[in-house]
């Protein structure tokens, strides 16, 4: 008898548990979502390029706040390195899930969003997080903690997988000195170098 149910278990529980296992840890896939909306190919192919969407495929209750290809562009041509486009992009992933009918609770107007970048432990102080507001006539801006005036739009959501990822469009990229400064490139390794110091040690 317990030879039986181990193999009922083997053959038809395990796998089923495999499989549950397997949905519930790949619920979304960014790129995917993004793939259908061509206004938003390059947020979308600089997302892979950066290796932050496989960072957003491995969270849940999350927002991203995408652009069009017209700000992409103001945002590429500037030169920054790939680290320092993905710190930029980090600023546009929310810790928490907004789309336009779960509006943010908003104690006096406004709320502060943790980013990925936060979550990194690079962001020096609180310029990792959000500042979302709630204008009159429900213009709902996004822009950096401390970074004044400058904000985005609320434009419209895109995507929604309910509670877990959405993914909104904002009017233009959150950009400070303090993300676009150069990110450190690692010194390169002299071979050469390192054998000669071997060998007179």
């Amino acid at each position: 008898m317990a030879k039986e149910m181990r193999q009922v278990i083997t053959s038809y529980i395990l796998p089923i548990l495999l499989l549950l296992l397997a949905v519930e840890t790949h619920a979304h896939n960014v790129t995917l979502l993004l793939a259908n909306h061509p206004s938003l190919s390059s947020f979308n192919h600089y997302l892979a390029q950066t290796h932050l969407a496989d960072e957003i495929n491995q969270r849940n209750t999350i927002t991203v706040c995408a652009v069009d290809d017209g700000a992409m562009y103001d945002l590429t041509s500037k030169g920054y390195t790939i680290s320092t486009l993905k710190n930029i992009l980090s600023l546009h992933v929310l810790l928490d899930y907004f789309d336009a009918r779960k509006r943010p609770q908003l104690p006096d107007g406004s709320a502060l969003a943790a980013t990925i970048f936060q979550a990194t432990g690079a962001a020096p102080e609180n310029t990792g997080f959000v500042k979302i507001t709630n204008k009159r006539g429900g213009n709902i801006r996004f822009g950096l903690n401390g970074a004044g005036d400058v904000s985005s739009s609320f434009i419209k959501s895109i995507e929604q997988v309910p509670y877990d990822i959405s993914i909104i469009q904002i009017s233009g990229i959150l950009l400070s000195d303090t993300v676009s400064a150069p990110t450190p490139v690692p010194a390169e390794m002299n071979l050469a170098e390192i054998m000669s110091a071997r060998g007179r040690g």
